[in-house]
């Protein structure tokens, strides 16, 4: 299984920016919680939000209300939409896969967002 991330780039604080990951490989989605993590630079990964198989949902406390996580489960595809931008939202944000029922999980490789004027 490969998760393959896609839109993360430079953007202006206020700014808007939409991730997507898509999952390619054989696997069933149910169970998978769908989540996205970040990491700056000296500091330690973590979630930003997360979307499960029913759809609930669960945001870090920083980021609620201005960003919104959605997924495709038939696509294998969870979507991140950024709005209002901070420069304290720059990092490298992951994409993941969790299996609620098994130890499986999966990652994405990563890609950039920098908040920056």
């Amino acid at each position: 299984v490969q998760l393959v991330e896609s839109g993360g780039g430079l953007v202006q604080p206020g700014g808007t920016l939409r991730l997507s990951c898509t999952a390619y490989g054989a696997f069933f989605i149910n169970f998978y919680v769908m989540g996205w993590y970040r990491q700056a630079p000296g500091k330690q990964r973590e979630l930003v939000a997360a979307v499960a198989y029913g759809g609930s949902t669960n945001y870090a406390d920083s980021v609620k209300g201005l960003f919104t996580i959605s997924r495709d489960n038939a696509k294998k595809m969870v979507s991140l939409q950024m709005s209002s931008l901070k420069p304290e939202d720059t990092a490298v944000y992951y994409c993941h896969f969790d299996n609620e029922r098994s130890d499986s999980h999966y990652w994405g490789q990563g890609t950039q967002v920098t908040v920056s004027s």
